[in-house]
């Protein structure tokens, strides 16, 4: 079985991102509100024992996800990622539905970014309206991916340095906090007390199934290295490494900032607080410590968004090759940048936007619900996918010391992760807050795949008439 080479020499994405850009892209992607604002509220909802359970544990699905997706990327380092390995591997519909049910997940979730960086910057210019400041992050982020590959990942490098390092002083800060180094305004040092066995789960073990989505939007992300594989140098020895490198440093951020809130902050009084970062650094007398903790916010919120439209644009631009989009969306400009991609991504993202303001209860709500189903389908697809790969890798003859990155105890791991990950959406049914979400999501993946076929259908037609005539 030979590795697909996508698309022409003269029309290829350029390798230009370094080992450092793949490390924080993959890093930086994970960081995000899902740590700076949702952690907080799992906390709040769970109990700190059911958050450590539920990060850890949604640690293990990551694990499993990005191994599996680590030996297809490394097999075949395209741009089209997981997209590409579930046409190839389980069937075009799959990788058709799982291709756009991605693109509008990550297109929209930029919308929804830009709205949120305009809000915090209201904290800072109340005077000013929101949509001025949601243009211009748009004009900034349209820019950096329009110019280079090589400009956007030197960006999203730097806004997840940013991140990283708010983190690590963020735990600094914290355990110097729990032990009394550091005291915190007029509180006593809290030291183990809210770790108690009668506060880990307040609210029983069952919840933890239900606030399990919460954990997995928060390591979504974590995927794209798959899709940036296609414009990194030498994959076959970066993207072990990064994947290395990024489940190890992601868990033990998660875990100990979880660890350190649960400590400080009884988990009825987390639910109260907008962000329990920026109320430890208040607590702690940082100078400036509000403004600082929004600055971070507000880098990690570009960053979410950066890293959306990079990934929407990609998977646009693959997906016209495999003909599965239209086939200008297929085009580079002189900067080996998909532009024509780029340029429907941005408008979509904004229509998300405006959508948020014109139909809240409709539209808005149809595609939110997609994003966040999409995330945990495409880890589904991502595990079927490296399982079909190795069982036809092998049946064709493949050996499997040839195989750069292998994924140990096959077939357990891929089949444990869409165990996980299946299990996760049957428990969102007996959630009434998440149960039309769910079902839009998967309605919408079923009107994917049925778009597939009638599409193939009736391109079949068309081409009988044309030889008949």
């Amino acid at each position: 079985m030979e590795p697909v080479n996508q698309v022409s020499q003269e029309n290829q994405l350029n390798r230009s991102m370094k080992r450092r850009h793949l490390f924080m892209l993959s890093l930086g992607g994970v960081i995000g509100t899902g740590l700076f604002l949702n952690a907080g509220y799992t906390i709040n909802q769970s109990g700190a024992g059911g958050a450590l359970i539920g990060y850890l544990f949604g640690g293990i699905i990551l694990y499993l996800v990005m191994v599996c997706l680590g030996e297809l990327a490394v097999y075949m380092p395209v741009t089209g990622s997981f997209q590409t390995y579930a046409s190839k591997f389980i069937s075009p519909s799959a990788g058709f539905s799982l291709g756009w049910m991605y693109f509008i997940g990550s297109a929209t979730t930029a919308g929804v970014e830009f709205t949120a960086a305009g809000i915090l910057m209201q904290r800072w210019f109340p005077d000013v309206s929101v949509w001025i400041w949601c243009a211009l992050f748009i004009l900034l982020l349209f820019g950096i991916n329009a110019l280079t590959t090589r400009g956007f990942a030197e960006a999203e490098y730097w806004f997840a340095g940013i991140k990283v390092i708010a983190v690590i002083f963020f735990i600094i800060i914290g355990a110097g906090a729990i032990f009394g180094i550091i005291p915190l305004d007029d509180r006593p040092a809290p030291l183990l007390e809210n770790l108690a066995p009668s506060g880990l789960f307040p609210a029983g073990i069952a919840i933890l199934f239900v606030t399990m989505m919460n954990v997995i939007f928060s390591y979504q992300g974590s995927e794209l290295i798959g899709i940036a594989a296609g414009e990194s140098e030498e994959p076959s020895k970066n993207i072990p490494r990064a994947i290395r490198n990024v489940l190890f440093r992601i868990i033990v951020f998660y875990l100990a900032s979880i660890i350190i809130l649960s400590a400080i902050f009884p988990s009825e009084e987390l639910g109260l607080l907008e962000s329990p970062f920026v109320t430890l650094m208040d607590l702690a007398g940082i100078p400036f410590a509000p403004d600082i903790m929004n600055f971070v916010i507000l880098t990690a919120i570009l960053s979410v968004g950066n890293s959306c439209i990079y990934a929407s644009t990609r998977l646009l631009w693959a997906m016209a090759h495999e003909g599965m989009a239209p086939k200008r969306f297929g085009k580079l400009s002189k900067r080996k940048v998909p532009f024509t991609a780029l340029v429907f991504t941005m408008i979509f993202s904004l229509l998300s936007l405006l959508t948020s303001v014109i139909a809240a209860d409709t539209v808005f709500v149809l595609l939110m619900s997609v994003a966040g189903i999409s995330v945990t389908i495409s880890w589904i697809g991502i595990a079927l996918s490296q399982f079909m790969f190795r069982r036809k890798y092998l049946q064709g003859g493949g050996k499997l010391e040839d195989l750069q990155y292998k994924v140990p105890l096959y077939p357990l791991i891929p089949l444990i992760c869409i165990v996980f990950c299946v299990s996760i959406l049957i428990f969102l049914a007996f959630d009434p807050t998440q149960l039309i979400g769910l079902l839009i999501g998967l309605g919408f993946l079923v009107i994917c795949y049925v778009s597939y076929h009638f599409k193939n259908k009736q391109t079949k037609a068309n081409s009988e008439t044309n030889i008949k005539g």
